[in-house]
């Protein structure tokens, strides 16, 4: 999901995205998932925002408010985490690469009985 640089606004058009994302969610009613914020590395200080990790926190909740209050995901199944700078899908030598480092990333997570249950079933 594409952000304009140093904004935690969801665009138009992601949002559009995260409504056919929500309903693939919707059909899975018992998967949590995390919503990772990213940004590219121009370094940010805006008002109470310190630094790219607050920016990419911020991101990543704008998109969880959309999912939860738009599309009315269970915000209990849901979990946002910032991961600043630090995780490039693109070189941020050019603004193109920049564009796509400021985005948010869906992550499935996995049900933690179900992997219990695996880890018996190799030990046992």
């Amino acid at each position: 999901m594409l952000f304009k640089s140093g904004s935690y606004e969801v665009t138009t058009r992601a949002q559009e995205v995260l409504g056919k994302v929500a309903l693939v969610l919707k059909n899975q009613p018992n998967t949590e998932f995390m919503v990772e914020g990213h940004t590219d590395n121009i370094p940010y200080k805006r008002g109470v925002l310190i630094d790219n990790w607050d920016l990419s926190v911020k991101r990543a909740t704008a998109v969880v408010r959309i999912l939860q209050n738009k599309y009315g995901l269970p915000p209990e199944h849901i979990t946002a985490a910032g991961r600043s700078e630090y995780i490039n899908v693109a070189s941020n030598d050019t603004e193109e690469g920049r564009a796509a480092n400021r985005r948010t990333r869906i992550v499935i997570l996995p049900q933690l009985d179900q992997f219990f249950q695996l880890l018996e079933r190799k030990n046992g």
